[in-house]
């Protein structure tokens, strides 16, 4: 590795897996065939701000994380109505993300947020560009400090 590459693992639990994301049409008609396939519903929360409904389930490792878009403008519709239902991004768990932020725009890193927004499951997540990253949607996410823990959930 280079002296300027990124050392992700300093940033990373070791480059952990936090979850796939699935955009899909309806959790309604989507969540009973992965019960069928004895995965648990984990939690499920509405996100504002992200206009979508959010389901987690464990796969042990990490998560998956089922999309449903609550409205046409929100970006989990527009992927759909573009790409059809799938897998939506990939998610790694980070530390210190406002800082990882800043060493990815000062490295030219094509961010999509260059600040952290609330996410799902008491998160800060940000995403890289999926053109800086191979095709792949990014997302990066940590806890949430807790005097700015917010109650998402519906």
């Amino acid at each position: 590795m280079s002296d300027t590459a990124l050392n992700l693992h300093q940033f990373s639990q070791f480059g952990h897996l936090d979850h796939i994301g699935v955009a899909v049409k309806s959790l309604a008609e989507t969540l009973p065939v992965y019960e069928l396939l004895g995965l648990k519903v984990l939690k499920r929360e509405h996100v504002p701000t992200e206009q979508v409904d959010v389901a987690f389930l464990d796969t042990g490792e990490c998560h998956l994380e089922l999309l449903e878009a609550t409205s046409e403008d929100s970006a989990i519709a527009k992927y759909i109505a573009k790409r059809g239902p799938g897998i939506h991004h990939v998610c790694l768990k980070v530390d210190n993300l406002p800082e990882l932020l800043q060493r990815l725009d000062a490295s030219g890193v094509q961010l999509i947020d260059k600040t952290p927004r609330p996410g799902a499951n008491n998160k800060r997540v940000a995403f890289v560009h999926p053109k800086a990253t191979g095709g792949v949607l990014l997302e990066l996410s940590e806890d949430q400090p807790a005097d700015q823990m917010s109650e998402q959930t519906a």
